[in-house]
């Protein structure tokens, strides 16, 4: 009788797990894809489509499952590194603004000593402008002379020396060397003008947006 039940038992577990494994839904995938202009569709995907543009559908309910875009070419591939790299190197600057705003409120506690910081540097770049132009005055003169000099040689028949030509070509060469360093340092300045303008915009806007900071006094923007 025991041996009767537990056969009974068996071939009642077995027909359950058959008809259990008989209705399980199928997850076959079916594929489309265009080839030669025309959209081909099928349970298996040729070598040929691998890098198309294709569709999965649901083999059970022809409903879209999902989709893989056509592989890159080589040109497209550059482009994208290009665009990437060009990505990642915007929000690095942008985080890099970020942390200097922060820096700039926390170094300085007032409007005032964030200007006397730039003040320093305006004393530094206006003392070199200076002595540029003292230096560019007197080689200025010193060259007005050698020239004088030579031209008076040549109206007396006299012929100019080597050594007065080549002071007048070295005070020349020097003279306009200075002259770009000069003309640089003016840039430089005007660059620092700039850039305390910036940095003054940044600080009053990071200050505002404190919390319990007070609204902006018009007559003190200036």
């Amino acid at each position: 009788m025991n041996r009767l039940l537990q056969g009974l038992t068996g071939a009642l577990l077995l027909s359950c797990a058959l008809a259990a494994g008989a209705q399980a839904p199928t997850k076959k995938k079916l594929f489309c894809w265009n080839e030669n202009g025309r959209k081909v569709c099928g349970d298996a995907l040729p070598a040929s489509a691998v890098d198309s543009e294709r569709t999965e559908l649901s083999g059970r309910s022809g409903l879209r499952i999902g989709g893989v875009d056509r592989a890159l070419n080589a040109e497209e591939r550059a482009k994208q590194e290009v665009e990437q790299k060009r990505l990642a190197a915007e929000a690095e600057a942008a985080e890099t603004a970020k942390r200097r705003d922060l820096a700039l409120v926390a170094s300085y506690s007032s409007e005032e000593e964030l200007r006397r910081a730039y003040r320093i540097r305006y004393d530094l770049i206006d003392e070199a402008i200076k002595s540029s132009r003292l230096a560019l005055d007197n080689l200025h003169q010193s060259l007005l002379r050698m020239l004088e000099q030579a031209g008076e040689n040549e109206l007396s028949g006299k012929p100019v020396s080597k050594p007065l030509a080549d002071n007048i070509h070295a005070r020349r060469t020097g003279f306009l060397d200075l002259q770009a360093d000069y003309q640089q340092q003016e840039r430089e300045r005007a660059a620092i003008d700039e850039q305390l303008q910036a940095a003054v915009a940044r600080y009053r806007e990071m200050k505002a947006s404190e919390p319990g900071a007070a609204p902006a006094d018009a007559d003190t923007q200036g």
